[in-house]
């Protein structure tokens, strides 16, 4: 055992780090299961392309912009009383989701969703990160949010395809979805503590300002970065449902097993990448992961209406532009961030990305969709990713295993930092 985990407490770590990700799960899940849904709900709501990228579009922006509120808020007021009222809201709002009239009554919901799943997202990583030993942080972080892609990417098709065949309409697969989160709300509840400035603020006298959050230039750089995973990633999971059925002309079944390709991959990538980082570099590891994940989409638009070839491609984008995610606004934003201000940090982080990436960029592809055909919308997805290949060139390293002072290649790094 290490110097960074003797004496750490292995057991509370281990608890709080599955249920945090079993609750980034429920995230997930509640957000994504509408994707799948959408081909159904087009033909009772009236709904059109352009209105199906603003209702993905506007939880986008609501998470981001309380993403970056509540992140400096729960590192005053600390971690319980952002997550577990946050849980039990968003929940409640998927299941509300069944009950919608149209297209602006969908967008009011999916807003407010938004903004309790945006307050919950910085702090559950911050949580995640005071819980883990620093050298399992990259592992436990991707742990944590690899639930989102298995939960809300990989198992949302397969249940919303299937409960439509014992359900009477699409309204009630959102109220059955709503149901695991109250439940989870209750374990989080007994099991989840304080982040340390909160139970000791009596032992510093420390200020912290939220201009030091930017004296790294990490935190600017993953910002952008996050946004062109999120590009990637997001365009294809709101928008790919209605490209498989409406342009490649497959049923919704074959949709289903198709999109869950996002998930599994997702599921795979968002813990595999911030753990092989724990010991490659972060740096290298999101560089490479971007460059991998553009030839992919490049691929996937070459290839017809064949459903296994469609997984695999799905499966292996995901797995790098979700890992990409997971990585970003894990391991780097974390290690990245002063002491104290980590949730705020990852706030700005989360924010800037799911405003332009999970807000803009699903917009902008209805719009692409109903004006030039559905078919484009891969352009896009592609030109985000194609750009974090740049963008991470100019990345600060900050793995420990790297930046260590007794590793010769990472001395002259702490220094610089």
């Amino acid at each position: 055992m290490t110097d960074q985990n003797r004496d750490w407490d292995t057991s509370y770590e281990w608890k709080a780090v599955t249920l945090l990700g079993l609750a980034f799960g429920l995230v997930g899940l509640d957000r994504w299961i509408i994707a799948p849904l959408f081909p159904f709900m087009m033909k009772d709501l009236g709904l059109g392309y352009q209105e199906l990228g603003n209702i993905a579009g506007v939880l986008g922006l609501a998470w981001g912009f309380f993403a970056i509120i509540s992140g400096g808020f729960s590192d005053k007021i600390g971690h319980r009383k952002i997550l577990i009222p946050a849980l039990v809201m968003f929940s409640v709002l998927s299941g509300v989701s069944g009950f919608a009239t149209g297209a602006m009554s969908l967008i009011l919901i999916r807003a407010l969703m938004g903004i309790t799943e945006g307050s919950f997202c910085p702090t559950s990583f911050a949580a995640t990160n005071e819980a883990s030993a620093p050298s399992r942080r990259g592992f436990n972080l991707g742990v944590q949010q690899c639930g989102f892609a298995l939960f809300g990417l990989g198992f949302a098709p397969i249940i919303a395809t299937q409960l439509l065949r014992v359900v009477p309409s699409w309204r009630y697969v959102f109220i059955v979805a709503a149901v695991p989160g109250l439940i989870l709300a209750v374990f989080l509840y007994m099991v989840l503590r304080e982040p340390r400035h909160i139970t000791h603020a009596h032992e510093t006298t420390e200020k912290h300002t939220y201009g030091k959050i930017f004296h790294n230039r990490n935190i600017a750089l993953a910002m952008l970065a996050l946004f062109c995973a999120m590009c990637g990633v997001f365009v294809l999971s709101a928008m790919l449902p209605n490209y498989l059925v409406d342009y490649l002309k497959l049923s919704g079944e074959q949709m289903g097993f198709v999109m869950s390709g996002l998930g599994f991959g997702g599921f795979i990538g968002q813990f595999a990448l911030p753990g092989v980082s724990d010991i490659l570099g972060r740096k290298p590891v999101a560089i490479a992961g971007f460059a991998l994940t553009a030839a992919l989409i490049r691929a996937l638009a070459l290839t017809g209406a064949n459903p296994v070839t469609l997984f695999g491609l799905l499966f292996m984008i995901s797995m790098g532009c979700l890992g990409l995610v997971a990585l970003i606004t894990g391991p780097i934003s974390t290690e990245s961030a002063p002491a104290g201000l980590v949730s705020s940090a990852v706030g700005m982080v989360v924010g800037a990305g799911e405003i332009f990436g999970g807000g803009v960029a699903p917009s902008a592809a209805g719009y692409i969709a109903q004006n030039f055909g559905i078919q484009n919308i891969l352009n896009l997805a592609l030109g985000g990713v194609a750009c974090g290949i740049v963008v991470c060139l100019f990345l600060k390293e900050t793995a420990p295993r790297k930046t260590a002072p007794g590793n010769p290649s990472g001395a002259h790094k702490v220094l610089a930092h």
